[in-house]
């Protein structure tokens, strides 16, 4: 919610990230997700990173309908994910 999409945008491409999280621990951070997914998209980078979310509102459901690319209930499987994506 306190980062910008462009934020994102710069990060990946200037190929300094490979793998976003996001994390939600309230439901009105949720939008800003699908925002800044869609500015990644639009920027046209969106292959060039894997998404991943987690956080007590959101669901494998949600990460779905927003196009992630994976999701986790908890940090310690968020770093199984991140290191299966990798």
């Amino acid at each position: 919610m306190d980062v910008a999409p462009e934020k994102f945008i710069e990060s990946i491409a200037s190929g300094g990230a490979n793998i976003v999280a996001f994390s939600a621990l309230l439901t009105t951070t949720m939008p800003n997700m699908k925002i800044t997914i869609d500015a990644i998209q639009q920027a046209g980078l969106r292959d060039k990173v894997k998404i991943i979310i987690g956080g007590a509102p959101v669901t494998q459901a949600y990460a779905d309908q927003i196009g992630l690319d994976g999701f986790s209930s908890d940090a310690s499987r968020a770093v199984s994910l991140a290191q299966t994506l990798m």
